[in-house]
């Protein structure tokens, strides 16, 4: 399609180009605050497991597992669904047994 026979409620090549740059852009930005929140639970969890060291406590707590599954669940407004959540959280919690066993 021309520039010429392009209608005009129809976006541009060069417009929708810069909007998906502009989402990209914002995608970025999710991205860097998202490291920093990763970063942020990941020293909670290292504490977690110098409290539990000290108190010769078990890293795998599976109720505790399922009630992080339970939360982040309930607070998911879409469009990822439970699932997608629970298996991103999965990796997370893996990194975060990883971290509390390391703290020893």
């Amino acid at each position: 399609m021309t520039a010429e026979s392009q209608s005009p409620e129809q976006p541009g090549r060069v417009e929708v180009g810069q909007r998906i740059a502009d989402i990209r852009k914002r995608m970025d930005e999710l991205d860097s605050k998202l490291v920093a929140l990763l970063n942020e639970r990941a020293r909670c969890a290292g504490e977690i497991g110098e409290l539990k060291q000290a108190l010769g406590l078990e890293v795998y707590q599976p109720d505790r597992e399922i009630e992080v599954f339970k939360h982040v669940r309930s607070q998911n407004g879409g469009p990822l669904d439970a699932e997608a959540i629970t298996r991103l959280f999965e990796r997370i919690i893996d990194e975060a047994r990883r971290l509390e066993r390391a703290a020893g």
